[in-house]
C-alpha cells in the first residue's frame, strides 16, 4: 500500500505505465554464484550487485516492486564439474532481489534450484528465449527466472 495515497503498489504502476513488472522475469548471471556460507562480506555483497545489476536487462527502468506472491527458478550452469551444496547460492540471490523486484521475502513461497553440469542438461520442454540463451551462452552462469503464480509448475 502506498501510504500517501492510500492504493496498492501494483494499482501506482499500472497508473505509471511502464513501471511496473511484467512477470515473469527471466535474466542470466555471468559468473560462479558466491554461497551464503562465503566467508567475505564483500563478495557476498559484489554477487548480490551482480545479480540486481543482470536483472535491469528484464525489467523497467525505473520501475515499483511487485507486491505479489512470488515463485523463483535458479539454474545453475557451470564450465565443469563442481562441489558444493547447490541450496547455498539461493539466499544471497533472493536478498538481491528483495526490495528491487519483491518487497519482502516472506512473498517467496516456492524456489526451485538446480545444478546442470555439462553432460548433464537435458531436452527443455518449450523452453523460453531467454533459457536457450543462458544454456548456450559463457559459463558459468546462473539462469534467474521469478515469476508471480507460485503454482505454475504444478498444474
Amino acid at each position: 500500500m502506498d501510504s500517501k495515497l492510500g492504493r496498492p503498489l501494483s494499482l501506482l504502476g499500472a497508473m505509471a505505465g511502464g513501471m511496473e513488472i511484467k512477470f515473469p522475469v527471466e535474466f542470466t548471471v555471468l559468473g560462479t554464484p558466491v554461497s551464503f556460507q562465503a566467508k567475505r562480506a564483500a563478495s557476498k555483497e559484489q554477487w548480490k550487485a551482480r545479480v540486481r545489476a543482470a536483472s535491469t536487462t528484464a525489467i523497467p527502468q525505473p520501475h515499483f516492486v511487485s507486491d505479489e506472491r512470488i515463485a523463483v527458478t535458479l539454474y545453475y550452469l557451470p564450465e565443469e564439474r563442481v562441489e558444493g551444496d547447490v541450496d547455498n547460492i539461493v539466499k544471497l540471490v533472493l536478498d538481491a532481489l528483495c526490495k528491487h523486484i519483491y518487497l519482502d521475502d516472506a512473498q517467496v513461497e516456492r524456489v526451485v534450484v538446480q545444478k546442470f553440469e555439462p553432460g548433464n542438461v537435458f531436452d527443455f520442454r518449450g523452453p523460453s528465449a531467454a533459457m536457450v540463451d543462458a544454456l548456450n551462452g559463457a559459463k558459468p552462469a546462473l539462469y534467474v527466472r521469478v515469476s508471480n503464480d507460485p503454482f505454475e509448475d504444478l498444474r
